[in-house]
């Protein structure tokens, strides 16, 4: 084994030499050191909205970087990028005059909302609301809390005991929700969704599923949590999932498309109304991050943002949408997939097999797809075109008649 990197979800004992190495990156294509280009249908990881090699958002890091790289923003600091992108944040977001806070991972992101969640109904004097109800095949990071809130079997095992007071329901099943409601109401501090599920399999909701959710957690004094760190800037063919749906979450994480993978950037979107609990005379917000409100990081999303406001790109999610089913729903019918799901510009091919191999023979044709299960992840930037778009299908349709 060689080199001293330890690689995320992968094998420990993987040899260094087995990996390929990702040099540059243009437009919807990256390239390794051999030179062979890829047609990145995952978007990096699910984020990569405006593409690569986008100059004005490196110009504006350097540009910043130039004149300070980053500093705290804990009491009595701030910049202007850190209020510049909050600002932008909340004005998109359903919550356009609530408050913005700042990290760096989505994972940080939903382990600051759980806190915020339990820290609310601990200054209404509800001491007994703890409860965090998740959902089967829900993804929410791997932070010590994210990890509890896993509704991923597989990513909560071998760790020893996680966070308590977490409840899981069936992912699709509002009854189970209301049962489970009628049973612990009063000690349910909040309910933690995905609008679309998107690493546990790219699920969209049923139909009345997130309309249901704030209705049961009105009912019950509870919180709606909205997990956007997948669904934000874009994906749904919204700003956010939360407006694809017409559902508003009391509180919100984003993280991925918010720079576009340039530097590391997340938060939380607060409500107005849980805002003002926050400001109440002497309360001190205990939590923070090194990186919360880095300037650098801070310019890389406000220049994002502008480039996918100017360039129509969350308008164009269902274009890609609509051309992405439009290819997976020939491949059902000739037989090549077993079925597909997704909506806005993410979606699963779904083959009811390990779908590794099929991965590998894909990228063998210059094509990156996200194995997951037994479905295919398919996520591509928002700039991809339709010729890009023909060619994915292609090599999913090739992969499929040869594996």
């Amino acid at each position: 084994m060689s080199g001293a990197l330890l690689h995320p979800f992968s094998p420990a004992g993987q040899d260094e030499s087995d990996y390929i190495n990702i040099v540059r990156g243009e437009g919807s294509t990256v390239y390794d050191e051999a030179g062979n280009g890829y047609i990145d249908g995952i978007a990096n990881l699910w984020l990569c909205q405006v593409g690569y090699g986008r100059t004005e958002i490196v110009d504006a890091v350097t540009q910043q970087m130039n004149q300070i790289h980053g500093y705290n923003t804990f009491a009595p600091f701030t910049n202007g990028p850190a209020r510049q992108v909050a600002d932008m944040i909340a004005e998109r977001s359903p919550h356009p005059d609530g408050r913005v806070f700042l990290g760096s991972s989505g994972s940080e992101a939903v382990d600051t909302v759980l806190k915020i969640a339990r820290v609310i109904m601990q200054n209404r004097g509800q001491s007994d609301r703890q409860i965090i109800v998740k959902r089967t095949n829900g993804y929410h990071g791997t932070n010590w809390g994210g990890t509890s809130a896993q509704g991923i079997a597989a990513n909560r095992e071998g760790w020893g005991d996680l966070v308590p007071h977490f409840m899981e329901v069936p992912h699709d099943d509002l009854e189970a929700a209301a049962s489970l409601f009628a049973e612990h109401g009063d000690r349910i501090a909040a309910v933690l969704t995905e609008p679309v599920q998107g690493a546990g399999g790219v699920y969209p909701p049923v139909d009345g599923y997130l309309e249901g959710l704030r209705r049961l957690c009105d009912q019950h004094g509870a919180l709606l949590i909205f997990d956007e760190v997948i669904c934000g800037f874009g994906r749904t063919g919204s700003w956010f999932g939360a407006q694809t749906f017409g559902v508003t979450p009391d509180l919100m994480t984003f993280a991925k498309g918010v720079t576009s993978g340039y530097l590391p950037l997340s938060g939380v979107i607060v409500s107005q109304e849980l805002s003002e609990e926050l400001s109440e005379p002497g309360y001190l917000l205990r939590t923070g991050y090194t990186y919360s409100g880095h300037n650098a990081a801070c310019a890389a999303g406000v220049a994002n943002i502008n480039i996918m406001e100017r360039e129509g790109l969350v308008d164009r999610a269902d274009h890609i949408g609509a051309k992405l089913q439009e290819g997976l729903a020939a491949l059902a019918s000739d037989g090549l997939i077993d079925s597909w799901r997704g909506m806005g510009a993410v979606y699963a091919a779904e083959l009811n097999r390990d779908t590794v191999p099929l991965r590998n023979a894909m990228m063998a044709n210059g094509v990156i797809m996200r194995p997951m299960g037994t479905c295919l992840a398919i996520c591509p930037p928002l700039i991809i075109t339709d010729e890009e778009i023909g060619k994915m299908i292609d090599a999913l349709a090739e992969a499929a008649k040869t594996v």
